[in-house]
This record gives structure tokens, sequence and C-alpha cells, in this order.
């Protein structure tokens, strides 16, 4: 019995170590931009070995990165760009999911099919047409115009429809004995059930709508409507590439993402909705 315990908890101590070494490989980049972005201009970035601690630690590269170029009205235009993004593309894709999954009519499967097929396409096939299609609607130099291609996606309406298809029958039968309609059944009963997908979705589509740099770099020129990662590349040219700067300006961009992960992580998980089901 001892043995077994005593491998028991050999396994346990390989496992955490084998997970520790991924942790710390994965993690390795973003602790070697912070360690940058904290280096004085003394020291040596490219140093062989490499010195992951900075030896005389600063923060003057990031107050010198805020003051020089308006990065507060970076963070306001991502923060405006990927609060509307997330809230559009849930309502959107919460809507059009509802009926292929709850309701019965002619061709869902094959609308459903059709629709999932787009993710395998990629961005820049379509690309130029959206480009040309903003621009006729007059959104180019526009919030709305960056947002437009993240309106819906073929992934969220996907994960939706799974997500609806999970709710009990008998939470939407007693719903409809008690004179709910489709609309109010929708927003009352069916949003409320799925919510641990719907911040899944979030999460994705802020990360997806923050980190974006292609597409607001082809429909945006007016400076004062660029996003931090435009903002973030234009580090590279007014600095003559310091990679101090640049990784200080990396840091400011990607915190928001990481307090947002941290605090929404614990609703990344599966939740019983089947609980709701009284016997």
């Amino acid at each position: 019995m001892n043995w077994i315990t005593q491998k028991s908890r050999w396994q346990k101590l390989v496992m955490y170590g084998l997970l520790g070494a991924i942790a710390l490989v994965t993690l390795f980049p973003l602790l070697w931009l912070i360690s940058t972005a904290l280096k004085s201009p003394t020291e040596n970035i490219f140093q062989s070995p490499p010195q992951l601690l900075p030896v005389q630690p600063t923060v003057d590269n990031f107050f010198k990165v805020w003051n020089s170029l308006p990065f507060a009205q970076y963070l306001y235009n991502s923060t405006l760009v990927a609060v509307l993004t997330v809230g559009l593309n849930l309502l959107f894709c919460a809507l059009a999911a509802y009926p292929l999954a709850r309701l019965s009519f002619p061709g869902r499967n094959w609308i459903f099919i059709a629709i999932v097929s787009t993710i395998m396409i990629p961005f820049q096939i379509v690309m130029i047409p959206l480009y040309i299609l903003t621009v006729q609607m007059g959104l180019r130099n526009t919030y709305l115009g960056m947002i437009f291609p993240s309106l819906a996606s073929a992934f969220g309406i996907f994960l939706l429809r799974q997500a609806f298809m999970g709710v009990p029958k008998e939470i939407e039968e007693a719903a409809r004995m008690d004179g709910s309609s489709e609309l109010g059944l929708w927003w009352h009963i069916m949003l409320p059930a799925v919510k641990p997908a719907l911040v899944t979705l979030a999460i994705f589509v802020f990360i997806g709508s923050w980190s974006d740099f292609l597409w607001p770099l082809i429909v945006i020129q007016d400076e004062n409507l660029y996003t931090l990662p435009l903002g973030v590349a234009k580090l590279a040219g007014t600095f003559s590439l310091d990679w101090r700067l640049v990784a200080a300006g990396s840091v400011i961009a990607i915190a928001p993402v990481l307090i947002l992960f941290l605090i929404l992580q614990r609703y990344i998980v599966e939740t019983d909705i089947g609980s709701g089901v009284k016997g």
C-alpha cells in the first residue's frame, strides 16, 4: 500500500513539474517583455547570456512612452472599439444562434453548415471586398468602420448555438406555458442560461478586437483614431527602434487584456444549467 502511495506521489510530482515547465515556456516571452520594459538605457538587452531580471529597474520608459505619444487617446479608441464590438457581436450572434438551435424551419441545418464553413475562409481573402464595402458605406476613418467586420462571427454563432442546444426543454416549455413570447424567452430564459458561453465569447471577441492591427491599419488614416496596436507600431519610428520603449508600450497595450482575463476566467467553465429543472 505504501508503494502505491509513493508511486502516486511521484506521478503527481512529475505531472506538476511538466505543467510548470510548459507554463514557464509559455510565459517566458511575456516575462522577457516586462523585463525589457523595466531596463534602464545603460543595460544591454541583447547581452549574452541574457539577463532576465533588470539590474537597475526603472519605470521611466512607461512615462516617456505615455507622454510622448497620445497613448491615452489610443487607449480610449481601443476600449471604445472593443466594447462596442463585443456588445454588437454578442447581440447578433445570439439572435442568429437561437433560431438555429431551438426553432424548426426548412433548411435550418444547411444554413448552419453554410455559416460554419466560412470559418475556414482566411480573413485576407475577404479583406478587399470588406474594405470596398466599408468605403462605399462611408465608414472609412470611423469607429464603426473598425467594428464593421466583427459585427458577427461564425465561431460565435457556432458556440452559442451549441450552448442553446444544451438548455433543457423543460425550462423552455415552462416559460411558454407562462405565456412568454419568443423574444421574451430568448432574453429572460435562454441568455441567462448560457451566460458562461456568452462570457467566453466576449473574452475571445475582446482580445481579437483589442489586438487587431491589420484592419485598423487599412481603414484608418486619422491618427486621432489610432488604436493601441497602431500606436505601439508608431513607437518604432518615433524613437528609432528603442526596444525598451516599444516593450513599455506593448506592456501598456496588453495589460487591460490580462486584467480582463483574470477577472472573467472563472466564467470560462461549463455550468450545470440543468440544475434549474425541478423534479
